[in-house]
């Protein structure tokens, strides 16, 4: 299938890339010939997943200052181009009522969920897509724009990415296509506090895996999707279907948000 994507040859750029969602779209890219350079907070990991793909890797922390641009310099220094950019890597942290919130987490929740995906955007931009053009995909989640408990840094700061997304869409328009993708409840590290707690009642019948989101994202980033820009797919199992009205098992997956136990950090 990812054969006609026209990603063969192209070079890709995954952060939060070693488990969940961003191991997932790492892997659909370089099986359709991609050349992919991940990163994630753990060295090991890094090594681990850059070797399993076939590819490159940089450990470190998106939402420190000097990491996009040492990101992008690799990249470009290793494979002469950089095509797409995922900006994957997020954080569900602070926990809590906003009232509680520290500003220095507050500020650390803005710093990778938003500041991140912006400045690795730029120094794509001034590497290689202003010239030569690209793709580029944000995850976000199902959950931005609703009002819930205790994710209040989190939902404000994924609905500040999801309105990012359109104004680069808008400004990079016509050499560089941006666009994202909500996720609903998936089945990774990040969410274990909400779906290890037994069966979710959604119209699709099951709770996502990281290869749902994998594909719709490798799908826009791809050619395969070369006329869509600004756009954000919604990858949810139904779960904005049956959110909207109280009937068996309505709210099933935004009660577990109510009720769950704060994940630590």
């Amino acid at each position: 299938m990812t054969s006609s994507y026209g990603l063969h040859g192209r070079a890709a750029l995954v952060t939060g890339a070693t488990r969940g969602i961003g191991r997932a779209v790492a892997g659909l890219l370089a099986e359709a010939g991609a050349l992919v350079c991940v990163t994630a907070r753990d060295p090991k990991d890094v090594r681990r997943t850059a070797a399993e793909l076939g590819g490159i890797g940089l450990a470190g922390s998106v939402g420190d200052p000097g990491q996009p641009r040492a990101l992008v310099d690799l990249v470009l220094r290793e494979f002469g181009r950089l095509d797409v950019v995922v900006n994957n890597a997020a954080t569900n942290q602070p926990y809590g009522p906003l009232m509680d919130v520290d500003p220095r987490a507050w500020r650390e929740a803005f710093a990778v969920n938003v500041e991140a995906p912006l400045r690795l955007v730029q120094e794509a931009w001034r590497g290689w897509m202003r010239e030569h053009g690209g793709s580029v995909v944000n995850v976000c989640t199902e959950g931005a724009g609703h009002v819930g408990p205790n994710v209040g840094a989190y939902g404000t700061s994924k609905t500040a990415l999801l309105r990012l997304t359109q104004q680069l869409a808008g400004e990079l328009a016509p050499r560089v296509r941006v666009n994202s993708v909500s996720p609903g409840l998936v089945r990774t590290e990040m969410a274990r506090f909400v779906w290890e707690r037994g069966p979710v009642d959604l119209p699709l019948g099951r709770v996502g895996e990281p290869e749902d989101v994998a594909r719709a994202v490798v799908w826009l980033a791809s050619d395969a999707a070369e006329w869509i820009t600004g756009a954000d797919l919604l990858v949810d199992g139904g779960t904005r279907v049956r959110a909207a009205g109280p009937g068996p098992g309505g709210y099933a997956v935004h009660d577990r948000l109510r009720s769950a136990v704060p994940p630590q950090a």
